[in-house]
């Protein structure tokens, strides 16, 4: 069976904003210093799923720029966009769709664009692991990480405690998606040892889950179809542009994910983390002897537990504890560590705003 990576790559990464923009996101920047995080995804998963099968969905507004600088191996035709955000549900059901049209019944693993992991080699292992769970189970699969801290940043998969399965690899039933706790519970959820972060991670085939559609969003499905038939032709834009904006505006979890009874988790163990706001980059870089994270020309007194980018300016502080300082050439963010989560709502107090040039 054909295996293809579909990575959802149309996010706006708002909570690292002003370094994240709408048509430079953060899956199109270099933050590791390795690549930009889109290339990174793509080169995870070599040895396991051909890189010239990877499919990626993505917005009008950053195709030009992703095209330019995505992987060479990627095939330009296996560059969906989206003409409006529709959600992940529509994301990965235009991507199946494609894929199926293209290649019949395929197998097929969902990747975010921008997650960071420091174990390659044992990641490599998990998904080569769930990818046969999935060919042979027709389950809906998903790799659920081990906490290692109770984080109210990321959603949780509540699982059984009995594996159904335990050879080559445990295999666990899905009780249910929970969304992102407060810290009381998410300290619960730690102490309870039968709960792990949802990584966004799934893998299936595309018959499976088209047939998840039919059953739990068959309004999306049949809105959809239409976009089947004229994939590959001359009114595929056309046909594309008119039934977007129609589709049901859902995620993947809320849609299927929460309702359907035939999900089953691994356990992953790769040093994942989701990288999604400015205090998440102690995953990447480690603090100095202050407990500060400095990717700026910056010169500091008493400063401590502080994250420091800038773009070249001297930024200069005193008495700082417990901050974030981000320095772009047309806008500075300065937030407490704490308030990281909520850098997102500057952006939508931008829109709100019409300070469109600054999103």
């Amino acid at each position: 069976m054909n295996k293809f990576a579909t990575i959802l790559a149309g996010g706006g990464g708002t909570r690292f904003w002003p370094l994240s923009r709408q048509e430079t996101p953060k899956q199109l920047l270099n933050i590791s210093g390795n690549d930009i995080m889109l290339n990174d995804t793509i080169e995870r998963f070599k040895g396991i799923i051909p890189q010239e099968n990877t499919v990626i969905v993505t917005n009008r507004s950053q195709a030009v720029l992703l095209e330019s600088i995505m992987h060479r191996s990627v095939l330009k035709g296996n560059i969906l966009i989206e003409p409006v955000a529709r959600n992940t549900a529509a994301s990965i059901l235009f991507a199946a769709l494609s894929i199926e049209k293209s290649h019949g019944d395929s197998l097929m693993v969902v990747l975010p664009s921008d997650h960071y992991i420091t174990d390659e080699e044992q990641f490599r292992l998990t998904l080569d692991e769930a990818c046969t769970v999935a060919m042979e189970t027709d389950k809906i699969v998903t790799i659920g990480i081990k906490p290692t801290f109770a984080s109210t940043g990321y959603g949780y998969i509540a699982f059984d405690k009995e594996p159904i399965a335990s050879n080559p690899v445990a295999v666990y039933g899905v009780a249910e998606f929970v969304e992102k706790p407060n810290f009381q519970k998410a300290q619960g959820y730690l102490a309870s040892g039968n709960y792990l972060w949802n990584s966004g991670m799934f893998i299936w085939k595309t018959s499976v889950i088209i047939n998840n559609f039919k059953r739990y969003l068959p309004r999306l499905y049949k809105t959809m179809l239409p976009i089947s038939d004229y994939l590959g032709s001359e009114q595929e834009e056309e046909i594309i542009n008119q039934i977007y904006p129609t589709l049901q505006n859902i995620s993947i979890d809320y849609g299927i994910l929460e309702r359907s009874d035939e999900i089953v988790v691994l356990s992953g163990q790769f040093g994942w983390n989701d990288i999604g706001s400015w205090d998440a980059l102690g995953a990447i870089f480690p603090p100095d002897e202050a407990g500060n994270i400095i990717k700026a020309n910056h010169l500091g007194i008493d400063t401590r537990n502080s994250i420091i980018y800038g773009n070249g300016r001297l930024i200069t502080t005193i008495g700082l504890d417990g901050f974030i300082i981000a320095d772009t050439e047309d806008a500075l963010l300065i937030c407490p560590k704490d308030k990281a989560q909520s850098v997102k709502e500057i952006v939508e107090l931008l829109k709100e705003n019409e300070m469109t040039a600054y999103m």
